[in-house]
């Protein structure tokens, strides 16, 4: 069984070169320079993020130049979007103003300007559709704190994850949401191997001529999610740096998809 997602493909050999240089440059640099690394520097990488999804969108509908066209595909996105914030944070660095702010500014502005491309794109082909991708993103909103809730309900040590641990369920809550609102809604199909399992079967349920497929989905990912956030907590805790990382980079896993769903079904008229 395959297990990558469809359309996953490695870009041409010279992109990929660009890519793989800029990725070890921006890294060496960092380590070499050490920037200070705080919960606010992860979260200041959430715009970026954002950024990456509206590059791939844009990628997908086919308004990249062709000269940069393959820097937005899967997975070059990923490590486009990794040197260009990595590049900024070691700017930064070097000239010793690499607060939160600065380091989210950039990233803002990218993601704004990406974002006002694709909507502008879907206004003027008539096909755009803010409805259905609005009430996904307003239900995750109303399920994180919920979620949130129930984790440190049950396991009060998962409140170290802080701020980092919300962001991170929201982002698999808005994955899960808009997944399940393409799926049961909008006609749209999954890509990734494993969440068509888990439609799959919730299609073989004798609920899903009622309430749909989507909804197994959503609740397999808030489990997940609050697992690994669960047991993150202690790492964060013993090192906040390290566990800060890897919390944002749980939090990119569900929040770059789930952007992605919301920017695609709003400018695909669906």
């Amino acid at each position: 069984m395959a297990i990558l997602p469809e359309g996953f493909a490695l870009p041409p050999l010279p992109y990929l070169v660009v890519l793989v240089a800029g990725l070890v440059g921006v890294g060496v640099g960092l380590v070499r320079t050490r920037p200070s690394v705080s919960e606010g520097h992860i979260l200041a990488l959430v715009p970026w993020m954002v950024s990456g999804s509206a590059l791939h969108v844009l990628y997908v509908v086919g308004l990249l130049p062709s000269a940069i066209e393959p820097f937005g595909g899967t997975p070059a996105v990923y490590l486009t979007v990794a040197v260009l914030a990595g590049a900024t944070w070691l700017a930064l660095a070097l000239a010793e103003s690499a607060s939160p702010r600065n380091l989210a500014l950039p990233g803002i502005v990218l993601a704004g300007l990406l974002v006002v491309l694709a909507l502008g794109s879907g206004l003027a082909a008539g096909t755009l559709s803010p409805l259905w991708p609005g009430i996904a993103l307003a239900v995750a909103l109303l399920i994180t704190p919920v979620t949130w809730g129930v984790l440190t309900r049950i396991d009060p040590n998962a409140a170290v994850a802080g701020t980092l641990g919300v962001v991170a369920i929201f982002g698999h809550a808005l994955d899960g949401v808009s997944t399940a609102v393409g799926i049961d809604v909008l006609g749209f199909g999954e890509r990734t191997p494993l969440s068509r399992l888990i439609l799959e079967a919730a299609g073989a349920l004798p609920t899903a001529d009622i309430i749909g497929t989507g909804w197994l989905f959503v609740l397999v990912k808030l489990a997940v999610v609050s697992v690994v956030v669960a047991l993150l907590a202690d790492y964060v805790r013993e090192e906040p740096v390290e566990g800060s990382l890897l919390l944002g980079l749980v939090a990119a896993v569900g929040l770059g998809p789930g952007v992605h769903n919301l920017l695609l079904f709003a400018i695909s008229g669906a």
